[in-house]
Parts: C-alpha cells; sequence; structure tokens
C-alpha cells in the first residue's frame, strides 16, 4: 500500500471514529482515576492490545441517541491518559446516570495529537471494522457498541486494532 494510501486510511480512521486531529484538548478533557467511585454510575474501561508502549491514549464516552455515538464533537466525557510501561489501562469515564452508552479509545503512538498510520484505536464492544468501513466512514451499529449501565460500575473491555498489512485488526501486545 502506498504511503499517500496509508495516511489516507489513517485520516479516514480518525473520522470514523469521531477522534479529532488536532493537538489540542477540548475543553473539559480530564485524566481521569483507574478506580471508580463505588455505587456512582460509571463505565470501567479495560484497555488491551497494545502494538507499542509510547504515547497517549484518549478515551471518549458517548450517551444520548445510538445513531449520533462518535459523531465528531458529540462525547459526553474526554479522558486523556499515557500508555503505561506494561499490562491493561484502566481508565474511569463516570457517566450521568443508568442507561445506554458506547466508548471510543485513540491510541497516538507519537503522542502529537495529529493521526498517523501507527495510531489506533478502538470501541466498546469491539465491533469487527474493515478497512473498508473506515474509507466509508461507515460506523458500527448501536446495538454493537451499546453499553447499559445500572447504578454501580460497568467495566467495559476494548482491545485496540492497528492498520497491519492491508486490515484493521488487534495485534500482538508490545512487551
Amino acid at each position: 500500500m502506498s504511503k499517500v494510501r496509508v495516511r489516507a486510511v489513517a485520516v479516514m480512521l480518525a473520522a470514523a471514529m469521531a477522534l479529532p486531529v488536532v493537538a489540542r484538548a477540548a475543553p473539559g478533557t480530564t485524566t481521569a482515576p483507574a478506580v471508580c467511585p463505588a455505587g456512582e454510575p460509571a463505565m470501567l474501561v479495560h484497555i488491551t492490545g497494545f502494538k507499542v508502549r509510547s504515547g497517549t491514549i484518549r478515551v471518549q464516552s458517548y450517551g444520548g441517541d445510538p445513531e449520533h455515538y462518535f459523531d465528531k464533537g458529540s462525547y459526553l466525557k474526554r479522558v486523556e491518559a499515557k500508555v503505561p510501561a506494561s499490562g491493561p489501562l484502566d481508565v474511569c469515564m463516570p457517566v450521568p446516570g443508568p442507561g445506554r452508552y458506547a466508548v471510543s479509545v485513540r491510541h497516538d503512538v507519537d503522542g502529537t495529537g495529529k493521526t498517523g498510520k501507527s495510531d489506533g484505536g478502538g470501541m466498546s464492544g469491539n465491533p469487527h471494522v474493515s478497512l473498508f468501513d473506515l474509507m466509508l466512514k461507515r460506523k458500527p451499529s448501536p446495538d454493537e457498541v451499546a453499553v447499559e449501565v445500572g447504578h454501580g460500575v460497568k467495566t467495559v473491555p476494548i482491545t485496540l486494532n492497528y492498520l497491519a498489512g492491508g486490515s484493521f485488526r488487534p495485534v500482538e501486545a508490545a512487551s
């Protein structure tokens, strides 16, 4: 695949996942604790499958109309964290109350805030997303990504996917 095509796919990946490609943090962006307060509605996002142990992770939660999950600027909360030296990353995403939500994750490998061909991402429900889906900016169905949150903490496992060999898929975890 040519460098131009790879870059185009990376840009489309960012658009498809509604993750901004500029380096500035949005108002309300925070670094959240890994442990959620007991008894309050929240999603504990458990992120695995890091390709490399560098850069930053951006986690965004979505609520409201499921047809608008992952639309640019429609997130409820955004949290940024450094990639841990080893193991998974747990991020607490408080939500306004019990209900149906979704989560997107972006791994900015070089930490620049700009989308590159090495960057990865994932969504709640770990839906399969093909390069064709990315190129056509198709989002997974709301039923595939929906997370039902009650009055406590709901764990949401997300496995990161990266562009590899012409597909967008999980890779072996970095040691």
